[in-house]
């Protein structure tokens, strides 16, 4: 399984849609939550690394997926 980390914003209605989708199909224990709010470092790696400080960023072996709807895609297909 690919290394999972997902960079989000508890106040972002995407983020809450991707986080939604993942407690109801049991996947909280499977990818690693990073809330840039909370630690700089992660805010500053998810600009650094992805580009642009947008929220829900998946990081799929340390690669970017924006769009909470391709993130949710993602899951689904290879996941779940």
């Amino acid at each position: 399984m690919p290394k999972l980390e997902l960079y989000y914003m508890d106040i972002c209605p995407f983020s809450q849609k991707v986080l939604r989708f993942m407690s109801e199909n049991n996947l909280n224990d499977k990818i690693l939550l990073k809330e840039i709010r909370l630690n700089d470092y992660d805010r500053e790696t998810l600009i650094n690394v992805g580009g642009k400080e947008q929220v829900p960023c998946l990081f799929i072996d340390g690669k970017p997926l924006y769009e909470s709807d391709d993130i949710i895609a993602y899951l689904k297909e290879n996941i779940l």
